[in-house]
């Protein structure tokens, strides 16, 4: 097919086209009607007419081709192509049954429109299935969410294990699709007639039992709304701990790494561990900031969630534990809204071994997620949060959605989700973006969309 075919001439405000009053009135009738009284099917006789066998162009058109013939009404339209396999449901008002009307008996002309649709559906290589019945699908539940698993691989007995869990909760299983096969396998279920917390909490057991990531979140239009993203940095959006980079320099790395993981792990107090590590890199000539800089790697998917967001509309930020020296330069990197970290104190071209300002800890981290949401015009229920370590709690449990991403147990277990797999863009599956939404909008803007951002060292290409 071609372009379209021209438009008619554009009128301007300079030539109006005169309406009738009496066209006016018609309109304003028509309108105020079909505002004041949507079409209601739930005493009127229905058909759900199933298509199902090898995908082809046209096979859309042609069914409702054939049933346009019989002037019937479209109520609700179901399709779903895998591996080449089409199934088309139509749920249709059947032949002479106008909307409100009561009778359920087969007319000849229902008879006459299954005969053809089965007629049709023959020649086309495809098997179809009419069933009769009364009205419109049954509403859905109150309690509405949409839970998306991780699985590298998803089995089905993990998917068993899911469904039934949704069964016992209450649940009820209203569609299910992928939204990715690679890096990991992706499905969204969504799911009414229960509460999303107590959804939430029986997931949580079956995720850690079957070894996959599963996150729960309310339906609802706030899932599409413009949100806030906020990240720790350390082993999230980077996959080092800047200290420790710091730390090889100083000769102190194993050192340093302890403690930095005693405080990961909450066993230690933040602000003391902070000090006492920064005290090893004094004397440090302040040149090795450029040398750190160089050493960062990006987590895997990190340009991709960033570039994502970014082109809907998200804002960005990170909070950090480590320190500005490196976080502005990611900022600068990636575009990023707001950055907040300690600042490690030179003077005279060295480092002194203290950090200046106020401490960004757990309570630093939290109060700088409400900050930026502030700034940014964004509810703190539509922000998002993802960090790995325990100073990071506070934070994941404020915003609106918390992921632990590859977190230590105690952040896990308390966190709303987690994320157990190596690539950080696995968090736009959470927010129901589809991998081929993503690869659509890289290649239309000429990026590569290969998930290897882990390869890409900060300030390189």
């Amino acid at each position: 097919m071609g372009v379209n075919e021209p438009r008619g001439k554009i009128r301007t405000e300079e030539s109006p086209r005169r309406v009738p009053h009496a066209l006016q009135r018609y309109r304003k009738t028509i309108m105020t009607t079909l505002l004041a009284t949507p079409p209601s099917y739930a005493d009127t006789p229905t058909l759900l007419v199933k298509i199902f066998g090898k995908d082809r162009p046209g096979i859309t058109a042609g069914l409702f081709d054939t049933l346009a013939a019989f002037a019937v009404e479209v109520v609700d339209i179901e399709q779903l192509v895998t591996r080449g396999r089409i199934t088309l449901c139509a749920l249709v008002t059947a032949p002479g049954a106008a909307a409100g009307a009561g009778s359920g008996q087969i007319t000849a002309s229902e008879g006459e429109l299954r005969a053809t649709v089965h007629s049709w559906a023959e020649s086309m290589g495809l098997e179809a299935e009419i069933i009769s019945g009364i009205g419109d699908n049954q509403p859905r539940g109150t309690g509405r969410s949409h839970v998306t698993v991780l699985g590298q691989p998803l089995t089905a007995g993990s998917t068993a294990a899911i469904a039934a869990s949704i069964t016992a909760t209450g649940g009820n299983i209203d569609r299910i699709f992928r939204l990715a096969k690679y890096p990991v396998t992706a499905v969204e279920f969504d799911v009414s007639g229960t509460e999303t917390p107590t959804l939430r909490t029986s997931l949580a057991l079956e995720a850690a039992k079957h070894g996959v990531d599963i996150a729960v979140v309310a339906s609802g239009l706030q899932r599409r709304a413009q949100r806030l993203v906020v990240m720790d940095v350390d082993s999230t959006l980077i996959q080092d701990e800047v200290i420790e980079l710091f730390a090889a320099h100083a000769g102190c790395e194993d050192e340093v790494a302890e403690v930095t993981a005693s405080a990961m792990r909450g066993e230690l107090d933040f602000e003391q561990s902070l000090h006492a590590r920064v005290a090893l890199l004094e004397g440090l000539d302040a040149s090795v900031v450029d040398k750190v800089r160089k050493d960062v790697r990006l987590t895997p998917g990190a340009r991709t969630l960033v570039r994502t967001l970014k082109r809907l509309g998200y804002q960005v930020g990170v909070v950090s534990g480590g320190f500005t020296q490196i976080t502005d330069a990611l900022k600068d990197e990636l575009g990023l809204d707001f950055a907040a970290a300690n600042t490690l104190e030179v003077v005279d071209g060295k480092l002194t071994g203290r950090v200046t300002g106020d401490i960004v800890d757990r309570e630093g981290k939290t109060r700088l997620l409400r900050r930026f949401a502030a700034e940014a015009g964004v509810p703190l229920l539509q922000t998002v949060a993802i960090g790995d370590g325990a100073n990071d709690l506070g934070m994941l449990n404020a915003a609106g959605l918390g992921v632990a991403f590859n977190a230590k147990p105690v952040v896990r277990e308390a966190a709303h989700t987690a994320v157990n797999v190596p690539f950080l863009d696995t968090v736009l599956y959470l927010l129901g973006i589809t991998r081929e939404e993503v690869e659509a909008a890289d290649t239309t803007g000429g990026e590569d969309h290969q998930n290897t951002d882990g390869e890409r060292l900060l300030g390189g290409g």
